[in-house]
């Protein structure tokens, strides 16, 4: 079937969100006299994820609500419990301040986004919220590039289950095998879409390989060949 339309994962997909977490939580920290009750940065972040995942969990099954789970993390995080509601809110406004300053999209982003504008429509599936992913897009400048942007949360299903495949592809009124994903986890993007019946592609901007079930990219600039099912590119060294 012919490719007519792209759903994009966003984080460390379009968007370099590894980098901009690292450097909106050292940025934070040093501000706020923090850096100190940690080993390294890094560990200060592995920590930060780590509780975010895990509230995010709880705000997914319905059991808080989203500004209730962002505050009970600051509230972990800190090592706080009793921290009033308006407190925790304010430290997180903080800390969202350095990590909004430092976001980018990646370089091949939206010259590739450019080169594709004409030939297909595009789309966006993501394992957040709108709350968070739709304020994304308008800072970065790249909202109007899409005409769906669909998330786990408001969907009540997260990749890689196939509904929620199906739920960006109805939302764009295209059966699946006319729909390409791409994203950066090669499980729960790539392979989950090829499940449901998408083309799926893993960017493996890390190139790190392994996977030779899927389509695997290491650079967005490789996309439209592949979209387009000419991979003489270079096959045998991007795809494993």
């Amino acid at each position: 079937m012919t490719i007519r339309a792209v759903l994009w994962d966003i984080d460390d997909t379009l968007f370099d969100y590894s980098r901009a977490d690292l450097r909106g939580m050292r940025d934070h920290l040093t501000t706020e006299g923090l850096i100190d009750g940690f080993d390294s940065v890094d560990q200060a972040l592995a920590r930060w994820q780590e509780l975010t995942a895990a509230h995010w969990r709880r705000f997914e099954a319905g059991g808080v609500t989203f500004e209730e789970q962002r505050r009970d993390r600051v509230r972990d995080f800190l090592g706080l419990p009793l921290m009033t509601d308006p407190a925790a809110d304010d430290w997180f406004g903080r800390y969202l301040a350095h990590y909004e300053a430092a976001w980018e999209l990646f370089p091949d982003a939206l010259p590739v986004l450019d080169l594709l504008a004409g030939e297909y429509r595009h789309g966006v599936l993501s394992n957040s919220s709108i709350h968070n992913q739709d304020r994304k897009l308008l800072v970065l400048g790249v909202r109007d590039r899409f005409e769906a942007v669909l998330c786990a949360a408001e969907l009540g299903v997260a990749k890689p289950a196939a509904e929620a495949f199906h739920a960006a592809c109805e939302a764009l009124g295209l059966p699946p095998g006319e729909v390409a994903y791409v994203g950066d986890q090669p499980e729960t993007d790539a392979r989950g879409a090829v499940e449901a019946g998408l083309r799926g592609v893993w960017l493996d901007r890390w190139d790190t390989g392994g996977r030779p079930g899927l389509t695997r990219i290491t650079d967005l600039h490789q996309l439209p060949d592949v979209l387009r099912g000419d991979t003489r590119f270079g096959a045998q060294d991007t795809f494993r």
